[in-house]
């Protein structure tokens, strides 16, 4: 008797581990960046928003060098999203209050990707706070659009550039 139970825990152990490696086997990772421009004419204290140009997503070439195809994609999620600035190259977050971005396709609606609330940072690299949103029909798209919500806390005497890179973790059927 205690041979079976012994026996039965070693098999579902098995089981679950080797789902687990299959997982980590389909699984992997699509990096994609876009520019964010904030203009010094915003008003102190008033959220704005900036539309980016479409963001390009090369998934379909990402999904074959990954031996997979958009149909067999299961599940996309946001893993890390970083802003950092790149012009002025002097410049910090300091005139941040808060940002949210959302992600959205002209077949799909709206929806927010990541943000940061109650910015206090004098950093030029921000790591944004990514939601848990099934993404999958947004990467699987040939090009989403990034629309970018912010308050600033104080007056910018120039444009500034932020560069956005996204990451996002991708898994695949193996059928």
């Amino acid at each position: 008797m205690k041979t079976k139970i012994s026996l039965a825990i070693a098999v579902l152990l098995l089981i679950a581990t080797s789902c687990n490696v299959i997982d980590d086997l389909l699984t992997f990772n699509i990096e994609n960046e876009t520019s964010i421009q904030i203009d010094s004419a915003f008003p102190v204290g008033t959220a704005f928003t900036i539309i980016t140009p479409d963001v390009t997503t090369n998934s379909s070439a990402t999904f074959e060098n990954n031996n997979t195809k958009a149909d067999l994609v299961k599940d996309v999620k946001i893993t890390d999203l970083k802003l950092t600035i790149t012009n002025p190259s002097n410049k910090s977050f300091s005139f941040l209050k808060s940002i949210r971005l959302f992600i959205s396709t002209d077949a799909n609606d709206e929806i927010e990707l990541a943000f940061l609330e109650d910015i206090n940072s004098t950093a030029t690299t921000l790591n944004l706070t990514c939601t848990s949103a099934k993404l999958d029909k947004y990467v699987k798209a040939p090009s989403y659009t990034i629309r970018t919500r912010a308050v600033v806390k104080e007056t910018l005497t120039q444009d500034i550039t932020v560069k956005a890179n996204m990451r996002f973790r991708v898994t695949a059927d193996p059928f």
